[in-house]
Formats: C-alpha cells, sequence, structure tokens
C-alpha cells in the first residue's frame, strides 16, 4: 500500500511540474497526475535506454517522472494539434 502512494504523490508531483512547463496543454488535474504517474515509467525507460544516471531517492524519481511527462504531454500536443488542422 505504501508503494501506491508513493507512485500516485510522485506522480501528481511529476505531472503538476509537466502541467506548468509545458503551459495551454488543456489538461486538468486528475489528467495531469495520471500523466505523470505514466510519465514516471516513461522516464524510467528513457534514462535507462540512453544511460543517463540521476542518482536514487525521491528528487531522482521525480527528475524522471517530470521528464518522462513532459514526453508524453509533447507527443499528445502533437496529435492534438494534428487533429485541429484545417484543410
Amino acid at each position: 500500500m505504501d508503494n501506491i502512494l508513493y507512485v500516485i504523490i510522485i506522480g501528481a508531483v511529476c505531472g503538476y511540474i509537466a502541467d506548468v512547463l509545458m503551459s495551454d496543454n488543456g489538461y486538468g488535474l486528475l489528467i495531469s497526475i495520471i500523466i505523470g504517474i505514466a510519465g514516471s515509467f516513461v522516464g524510467s525507460w528513457a534514462f535507462g535506454e540512453l544511460g543517463i544516471k540521476v542518482g536514487s531517492g525521491v528528487v531522482s524519481d521525480i527528475i524522471k517522472g517530470a521528464s518522462g511527462a513532459i514526453i508524453i504531454l509533447f507527443v499528445l500536443g502533437l496529435f492534438k494539434r494534428g487533429t485541429n488542422r484545417k484543410r
């Protein structure tokens, strides 16, 4: 139970950070939290694949999660912008 709570809290912080850095994304707080949780997985995977070592602990988890959430928001923004194009 503690691990789930930790993931939710870190995901919420990462989602908020990514939401602030990637302004005008149009997503609410709940979606930002979900994106932050997913971003934790994406960030951990990306940092591992690139061989980047950030350290360990809460700050490391937040850096990886926020980076992953920014990647997700960027990709979602590409799809969102692509569907709003006029022909």
